[in-house]
């Protein structure tokens, strides 16, 4: 017997879940690991070793060293470009996964796809969606492979960039008195760099042991990195603050060894089943034949996309999420009918039928619903106490909050040593020296793990902590103070030879953000080796060409996952809706298979349009 659902009950407990959680300070309600709390930032992974400033000149400078730099840099390379330095605040290469060691920390996007350069650096993951030791160990092979450590500076915080007009270069200055120029200059800081903390009053009073998960202190908890058991937690009473990725992954791991574990919650993670596996070594040979990463990622974009591919090589929960609206919009179709009219749509450079009728949002709401009511109905399955159960059900669409997948985090309430605390959607109302109060009630602690992420949206440029001084001194926080103005997500008008490396303006690729980086750093590879043959000293877009770009840009339409509807979160400016500054923050109008359609055509035809090289 089928169960009618009823869809107007359901959004109306949507509705009202998301009211209680609704904030008017939006992302000031965080804080950073600054001032008062700037020893919670400190490395606690790689020793902090003196050297001598840096005065010399290199051909292309990178910030950051996760994998934009890793991968920029690699493309650079195999184009004859020797000369390049990462500079990083960081021990070492790996980005976000150099920071988050945290115990259990795993990828939820496919390694096949999200570990960049496999092909090259001839590597097979050991699983399906790998473990965080192994993706930065994977970091440091491509960094060794193309022997990226030569000229990189770790622990190092950039001061100023600076556009030198009569040496044409760039002026680079840090926080160790070094003070070089290069003649090319990329940002690739990432959207998950800048971690942040709860703005909980009494946050700074607590006398216990407290540390971000990108922190992790294993000289405190016991236990390392490789999943090796906390036990220096068995007599410790634990608080987590944060239920998002990071906490769905980590609490599992606390609840083995921990006296006693309370993780306080404000929203419930939408949690689908993980079915990880290990990689075959005979099945992998037989598909890694030349090209197979670029196939394996477009193919996870078509699955994504609007279109009707014939297979789905990835099949994990992300394709799973598109399948399924798929199947309800095209209702009884027939398939060659469905994907005609999808190759029509891609020969006049059309956006995607999901983007663009309204039929497809119903369908995916439809879908939506009923996927929503069986990762609700798991929980029920699998926590045994119903009073537990009824908090950890997710009341939103399952776009509205980055979906987790895990096999390990529900059963982590059945432990008698685990306590959920539920504070009804307004976080907790403030913490003491001793512990943390929800609803009147002191749960005492002796250390409290701040789950709570990292800054995450439009203005990535705040991130830095510098600011780029371009052509006549003009700041790019002074150019982009109205939104983001890039040709391709790339480009500056005003910065000659300046790249920006990040998914905004781009294919803005959320569910495979090393997507957009491989992409990004072909067309970086091509663009930087066809200046240094011709013996070009200056790249730059136009501003005609940039303002067309961001024209494109904002039609747009809201995507589903960004609506104010939404349950608060860093995909919908924590409910705070989405004025033109933000819109300028969205992707292409024909998704990441349009982006990656348009930018690939581009480099084919070879005239960098929009773009001026100056001799």
């Amino acid at each position: 017997m089928t169960t009618v659902l009823d869809k107007a009950d359901i959004k109306a407990k949507y509705a009202a879940e998301r009211a209680k959680r609704l904030r008017p300070e939006g992302n000031d309600q965080y804080q950073r690991l600054s001032g008062k709390f700037a020893a919670l930032a400190a490395d606690p992974y790689t020793p902090y070793i003196e050297r001598e400033p840096v005065a010399d000149h290199v051909t292309f400078a990178f910030v950051g060293a996760g994998m934009s730099g890793l991968v920029v840099g690699a493309r650079l390379k195999e184009a004859g470009i020797d000369s390049f330095r990462l500079i990083d605040k960081a021990g070492g290469v790996g980005g976000t996964w150099y920071w988050n060691r945290y115990p259990g920390a795993r990828c939820d996007t496919a390694a096949m796809i999200y570990l960049p350069l496999l092909e090259e650096t001839g590597y097979m993951p050991s699983e399906k969606y790998v473990r965080g030791p192994e993706i930065l160990a994977h970091c440091e092979r491509i960094a060794r492979h193309y022997d990226l450590y030569d000229k990189a500076l770790f622990h190092t915080e950039v001061s100023s960039i600076e556009w030198q007009e009569d040496a044409r270069v760039w002026r680079i200055t840090t926080n160790r008195g070094d003070d070089f120029t290069a003649k090319y200059v990329a940002i690739g800081t990432g959207p998950l760099h800048v971690a942040k903390l709860p703005g909980i009053p009494g946050i700074e009073t607590f006398k216990g042991k407290s540390f971000h998960t990108s922190r992790w202190d294993y000289d405190y908890t016991g236990g390392d990195a490789d999943g090796a058991p906390m036990d220096k937690l068995t007599d410790k009473r634990v608080a987590v603050i944060g239920t998002g990725a990071t906490g769905v992954q980590c609490i599992p791991q606390l609840a083995k060894t921990a006296k006693q574990l309370y993780v306080f919650q404000r929203t419930p993670s939408s949690v689908d089943v993980r079915n990880n596996h290990p990689i075959d070594p005979e099945w992998f040979a037989g598909i890694a034949t030349p090209g197979w990463q670029k196939r394996w990622m477009d193919n996870f974009v078509e699955n994504m996309g609007g279109g009707l591919p014939r297979e789905d090589l990835i099949n994990d929960g992300w394709t799973a999420i598109s399948r399924r609206i798929r199947e309800k919009a095209l209702g009884n179709t027939p398939l060659w009918l469905a994907r005609l009219v999808t190759r029509m749509r891609k020969a006049f450079n059309a956006a995607p039928a999901a983007q663009s009728t309204a039929w497809v949002r119903a369908a995916f709401e439809d879908s939506d619903i009923e996927k929503m009511e069986q990762i609700r109905a798991r929980v029920e399955a699998v926590v045994k106490d119903p009073h537990t159960a009824e908090h950890l059900k997710p009341r939103y669409s399952q776009l509205c909050k980055r979906p987790c997948f895990s096999d390990e985090y529900l059963p982590a309430y059945n432990a008698a040593n685990t306590t959920l605390v539920d504070t009804d959607g307004k976080g907790v109302e403030r913490i003491t020296e001793t512990g943390l109060v929800v609803g009147g009630k002191l749960y005492e602690v002796d250390c409290i793990v701040y789950a709570s992420g990292f800054e995450f949206g439009a203005n990535f440029q705040l991130k830095t902590g510098f600011d780029l001084k371009g052509r006549g001194g003009q700041m790019l926080s002074e150019y982009w103070a109205e939104g983001l103005q890039t040709l391709h997500g790339l480009h500056m008008h005003g910065f000659p030879n300046a790249f920006a490396v990040q998914m905004n303006q781009g294919a803005n690729m959320v569910s495979n953000i090393p997507h957009n980086i491989v992409d990004h750093a072909a067309t970086i590879a091509q663009i930087v080796g066809h200046a240094e043959r011709k013996g070009y000293a200056e790249i730059e877009p136009t501003q005609a060409a940039v303002t067309e770009w961001v024209n494109l840009i904002l039609t747009t339409p809201l995507s589903m996952i960004t609506s104010s509807d939404c349950t608060p979160g860093f995909w919908n400016n924590e409910g705070q809706g989405w004025n033109e500054k933000f819109r300028r923050s969205q992707g292409h109008p024909g998704g990441a298979e349009g982006f990656f359609r348009h930018i690939a055509a581009w480099r084919r035809a070879g005239d960098f349009a929009g773009l001026i090289f100056s001799k």
